[in-house]
C-alpha cells in the first residue's frame, strides 16, 4: 500500500460571504488582510480567485478570518450612510502599476466622481487614459477601492465589472449621504 501524500500550503485564503443591499458578495483575506470583495455576478469572480490563489501560493477555502467580522461592520456603517471611509487593512494583489491606481481611487473622497482622464493626471499619467480605466476593471476590493467613483469625461457612468446599476445605487448612496 503506497502512503497518501498531501500536500500543505502553509499560506491560509479564508473566505465568506459578505451581505449587502446589493446582493452578497465574496471576500477573501489572509492574515494581513482583505485581498478580495465582489459580487457573485462579477464577470471576473472566477479569475480573481485564481489570481489570488497563484500569488499566494493557496487555495481559497470557506474559513474563518479576523478581518470578516469588521468588514461586514465596515460596510454595514457604509450603507447605512455613517461611514465614509474604510480602515480595515487591505493586501492589493496586482501589477505595481494597477497597485498604484488602486491606491489613486483610495484617495477620491467619498460622494466625488472624477473622470479616467483626471485620474491618470493624478496619477502623474495624463496620457494613460486606458490603461488607468484598464487597471480600475481589475480592481478585485470593490467598495473598499472604490471605483465606481470613476465616471466618462462627458458626465456618463462608463463600465463597472458588476453592472452599471451597483455603479448607480453606490454614486446614489454617497451624494445622498454627502
Amino acid at each position: 500500500m503506497r502512503p497518501y501524500k498531501q500536500t500543505i500550503k502553509k499560506n491560509i485564503l479564508a473566505t465568506s460571504t459578505i451581505t449587502t443591499p446589493l446582493g452578497d458578495m465574496l471576500c477573501a483575506a489572509t492574515s494581513k488582510g482583505i485581498c478580495l470583495l465582489s459580487f457573485f455576478n462579477s464577470k471576473h469572480l472566477e479569475k480573481q480567485i485564481e489570481k489570488i490563489q497563484k500569488f499566494f501560493n493557496t487555495e481559497a477555502i470557506p474559513a474563518h478570518n479576523k478581518y470578516f467580522e469588521c468588514l461586514q461592520k465596515e460596510l454595514d456603517e457604509y450603507f447605512e450612510g455613517k461611514r465614509k471611509e474604510f480602515t480595515i487593512p487591505m493586501q492589493l494583489v496586482g501589477t505595481p502599476f494597477q497597485q498604484d491606481v488602486w491606491k489613486i481611487l483610495q484617495l477620491i473622497p467619498y460622494g466625488e466622481k472624477i473622470s479616467y482622464k483626471d485620474e491618470a493626471q493624478l496619477l502623474k499619467k495624463p496620457n494613460a487614459s486606458r490603461a488607468v480605466a484598464n487597471a480600475n476593471g481589475q480592481n478585485m476590493i470593490s467598495i473598499l477601492i472604490p471605483c465606481h467613483r470613476i465616471i466618462q469625461k462627458n458626465g456618463t457612468l462608463g463600465g463597472y465589472s458588476s453592472g452599471i446599476d451597483k455603479k448607480e445605487f453606490l454614486l446614489n448612496l454617497e451624494e445622498k449621504n454627502f
